[in-house]
C-alpha cells in the first residue's frame, strides 16, 4: 500500500498507543477504583472511560457505537456502570489517570516544547476530523468535549478524538461490507490481524462465532479451516482502504509537513509507549498486522 492510504495508516498506528495506554495503566485502575468500579477486570472501567463522552448512554448506543462486542457484554457494564459514577466524574477521572499516567511514562518532558509542538498538531488534526457513517458516533462525542490545558492532555484527548473518527469510519467500512459485528471480528481473524482466542475478550460465545464463520463460509469468504479465501482477503482489504479513506480528513487538513513534524515529535514517546509493557502485544485491532 502507497500513497495518502499508507500515511494515514501509519498515524493510526503512530497514535493508538499514545490513546489506548489509558486502559491498562495503573494509575487508571486506582482512578477507577476511587470512583467507586470493580477493577478486578478490566471491563468495567473500560466502558466506563470510553463511553462517557456520550453521556449516560444505554446499552443499545453503547453496542451501536463501539461495534464489536457481544450485546450480552456491554449490558453486563452499561448503563450499570452509571450508578457507580456518572459521566463527567468520569471524564475528569480519566483526564487525572492520563496525567499520571503520561508524567510516569514521559516525566517532566510533558512541560517541554516538543510536547507543546505535538499537541498543537494533533489538535489541528483532531479539529479538522468530521464524523463519517455513525451519527452521534464516538468520534464526535469526544470532538465535543472541551480541550485541556495541559498540552500533554490535549495530545491524548486529540489522539482519542482522531482514532475514535477512524473507528466511526471503520464500522460504516464494515457496515457497507455486509459485516454484522461478529462476522467483523471473525473476518479480521481470518486474515491473521490476530489469533481467535484474543478476540474472545469480546464476548460472543463459542456458538455465536461458529455461525459467524459459518455465515461467511457460505459467502465464499472464508475456508473451511477458519482462513479467508481469496475473496475474503479482497473484500478485508478494500475494508482497510475504505476505512483509510474515511480517516484522512484530518491528516489532509494538517498537512504534509505538519503530519511529518507530528511524526518526528511523537516517535520517541511512542518507542516508551511500546516498550513499558503496558500494552498487549497481540490486540483486537491489528496494529502491526494491517
Amino acid at each position: 500500500m502507497t500513497g495518502e492510504p499508507a500515511r494515514v495508516r501509519q498515524m493510526w498506528h503512530l497514535m493508538e498507543p499514545l490513546h489506548a495506554v489509558l486502559y491498562y495503566a495503573p494509575a487508571a485502575f486506582e482512578e477507577a477504583a476511587a470512583l467507586g468500579y470493580d477493577t478486578e477486570e478490566r471491563w468495567a472501567s473500560y466502558f466506563a472511560w470510553r463511553a462517557a463522552p456520550l453521556g449516560a448512554a444505554g446499552a443499545d448506543e453503547v453496542v451501536r457505537t463501539f461495534h464489536s462486542f457481544a450485546p450480552g457484554m456491554v449490558d453486563r457494564h452499561v448503563p450499570a456502570g452509571w450508578a457507580v459514577a456518572g459521566p463527567d466524574a468520569v471524564l475528569a477521572a480519566r483526564l487525572r489517570a492520563v496525567d499520571r499516567t503520561y508524567r510516569a511514562l514521559f516525566g517532566d518532558r510533558v512541560e517541554g516544547p516538543g510536547f507543546a509542538e505535538a499537541a498543537a498538531l494533533a489538535r489541528r488534526a483532531a479539529e479538522a476530523a468530521s464524523a463519517p457513517g455513525v451519527p452521534g458516533g464516538l468520534g464526535a462525542a469526544n470532538s465535543a468535549l472541551p480541550w485541556p490545558d495541559a498540552p500533554h492532555l490535549t495530545l491524548w484527548q486529540a489522539a482519542t478524538v482522531l482514532r475514535e473518527h477512524r473507528g466511526d469510519g471503520h464500522i460504516a467500512a464494515l457496515t457497507g461490507a455486509g459485516h454484522d459485528p461478529v462476522e467483523s471480528l471473525v473476518s479480521f481473524a481470518a486474515v491473521g490481524a490476530a489469533p481467535a482466542e484474543v478476540f474472545a475478550s469480546r464476548g460472543w460465545s463459542a456458538e455465536e462465532w461458529g455461525a459467524a464463520r459459518l455465515r461467511l463460509q457460505e459467502r465464499g469468504l472464508l475456508a473451511s479451516d477458519g482462513t479467508a479465501t481469496d475473496a475474503g482477503r479482497e473484500l478485508r482489504a478494500k475494508v482497510e482502504l475504505r476505512t483509510d479513506e474515511e480517516a484522512a480528513a484530518p491528516w489532509r487538513a494538517l498537512g504534509e509537513a505538519g503530519r511529518e513534524r507530528l511524526v518526528e515529535l511523537l516517535g520517541e514517546p511512542w518507542l516508551e509507549v511500546i516498550g513499558s509493557g503496558l500494552l498487549p502485544s497481540e490486540n483486537t485491532l491489528g496494529i502491526g498486522k494491517v
